[in-house]
């Protein structure tokens, strides 16, 4: 019954000692590529890592199938320590030698769960800061894209803004000549119309000048239909070059 119990016993040590080198080197390992994942990191560009990481890359799977191996080894070794500890319970004669057998295989799985659990924090940081970084850069890249658009719409803008401000001001300048031009007709109309009081007084002291008043009349209308329709297209064509 003895040599049962101890032969089950260096069983479970012997199951214990094997995980632990199956974890030993799956943490060097793990380790080694999460150092490789940092390096690599830094020699590319963050352009490049983004678009890397938005594909899924194999170094991304190979982190993740590591750490489902190292989690089930993790909770085999557990299991084997927790046979360990029932084991000592039953077996009074030897307990403090078994005690202590097992306090040190306890160590070794704390140590590697913590080495774990630390590279893997590690891990996972550094993917968050990758991350955050590739989302600062496209942020950048877009805006930087988004304002070279923007200038030269702004260019557009100003261009048409300043072609409008020519025109207005054209305009403004043929109103101005309009105006005026108004003003000069309206003071020669009432000189013309002051002149032909004077000749009208005149012809009907005079009858003997009359026919020679209405000639002149007739000359006068007919210059000033001539002076109106010379002003008349001078304005239109003036317009028309403005909007032009």
């Amino acid at each position: 019954m003895a040599s049962s119990s101890s032969g089950y016993w260096e069983d479970l040590r012997k199951q214990a000692r094997q995980l632990e080198n199956e974890l030993d080197l799956k943490l060097v390992s793990f380790s080694k590529l999460c150092t490789s994942y940092s390096s690599g990191n830094n020699g590319l560009g963050i352009s490049q890592r983004t678009r890397s990481d938005s594909v899924g890359s194999p170094h991304d799977n190979l982190m993740v199938a590591m750490t489902t191996e190292i989690e089930q080894l993790l909770s085999k070794l557990t299991a084997v320590n927790d046979k360990m500890a029932e084991f000592t319970v039953g077996a009074l004669p030897h307990n403090a030698g078994l005690m202590h057998t097992l306090q040190r295989h306890r160590d070794i799985l704390q140590d590697y769960t913590n080495e774990f659990h630390k590279t893997k924090t590690n891990f996972f940081s550094l993917r968050e800061r990758e991350d955050l970084l590739g989302s600062v850069h496209r942020d950048i890249e877009s805006y930087k894209s988004g304002s070279g658009v923007n200038n030269r719409r702004s260019e557009l803008f100003l261009k048409e803004h300043e072609h409008l401000k020519s025109s207005d001001r054209l305009i403004d300048n043929a109103i101005s000549i309009a105006m005026a031009t108004k003003e000069n007709m309206t003071f020669q109309r009432g000189m013309l119309k002051s002149i032909q009081t004077r000749v009208t007084t005149l012809a009907n002291r005079f009858p003997a000048i009359n026919s020679l008043i209405q000639k002149i009349n007739l000359r006068k209308r007919r210059d000033s239909l001539i002076l109106g329709t010379v002003i008349g297209v001078c304005t239109i064509l003036l317009l028309l070059y403005t909007f032009h």
